[in-house]
């Protein structure tokens, strides 16, 4: 069973930063693409970056150059650094992970809230 703990979301006021993290933990041969989404009240739940196992990385066009996405493959967990956010930002981030263990599995973590707020 593989797990995915995240951290790091809470309220910020607009401009301010965050750095969520992902930690997978469990029995493993290997992970690939490592993301991060986020879902909004009323919203689907919308891509924000991804970073495969070597390093490539996309972002959605609203990240705007405000996020970084990184890994770190030998502690098995994925960073999102946010800066300059703004109330639009506001969600629940959810990490998404895809893992083999003997198959390929993608796994979702339980979610972390940000409020970008006055």
């Amino acid at each position: 069973q593989v797990q995915l703990v995240e951290s790091g979301g809470g309220l910020v006021q607009p401009g301010g930063s965050l750095r969520l993290s992902c930690a997978a933990s469990g029995a493993m041969a290997g992970i690939s693409s490592m993301g991060w989404y986020r879902q909004a009240p009323g919203k689907q739940r919308e891509l924000v970056a991804t970073i495969t196992s070597v390093g490539s990385r996309n972002y959605a066009d609203f990240v705007k150059d405000r996020f970084t996405i990184s890994r770190d493959n030998a502690n098995n967990t994925v960073y999102l650094q946010m800066s300059s956010l703004e109330p639009e930002d506001t969600a629940v981030y959810y990490c998404k992970v895809d893992v083999y263990t003997g198959r390929w599995w993608t796994y979702w973590g339980q979610g972390t809230q940000v409020t970008v707020s006055s």
